[in-house]
């Protein structure tokens, strides 16, 4: 019997740490994967993700930060309340014709469950249906004499 007390008084010691470990702000993202899909060239690139705070305290994005300079993401300007959902957009340039990509975005805030999260997107670009096609020319032969 005082075993079993003593795993009881344990377990309740346990959950009221841990209870106190995940207080503050608490990020989540709606989807962490955007997937463009295929593109036109230079059509629209803005897409968003939805961030929503589960935690008891505002959610503050302090940066965001695209992997390369095709991709930029813009964070939100003021902190996210407990329980509230704001919009991070994120512009990728389409002006890179025939090409797959797949891209990250880190996000740093001051949420306790992920002070740095990283989301993605991910898509092709079609060809320019402007571009100039190019023809070979094919080799000339030489002529021995």
């Amino acid at each position: 019997m005082k075993k079993l007390i003593t795993f009881v008084f344990a377990l309740a010691l346990f959950t009221a740490a841990n209870a106190q470990e995940t207080k503050g702000a608490q990020i989540e993202f709606e989807q962490e994967v955007i997937d463009y899909g295929n593109v036109e060239y230079a059509s629209n690139g803005e897409r968003e993700f939805i961030i929503k705070n589960t935690g008891d305290a505002p959610l503050i994005i302090t940066k965001t930060k695209g992997s390369c300079g095709c991709t930029v993401p813009t964070k939100p300007t003021e902190p996210i309340l407990p329980g509230k959902s704001a919009v991070m957009k994120v512009k990728y340039d389409t002006k890179r014709a025939n090409q797959p990509f797949s891209k990250s975005i880190t996000v740093t805030s001051n949420a306790v469950n992920f002070p740095t999260k990283i989301v993605k997107i991910k898509g092709k670009v079609l060809a320019n249906p402007n571009a100039k096609k190019v023809t070979l020319k094919k080799p000339v032969a030489s002529v021995a004499k």
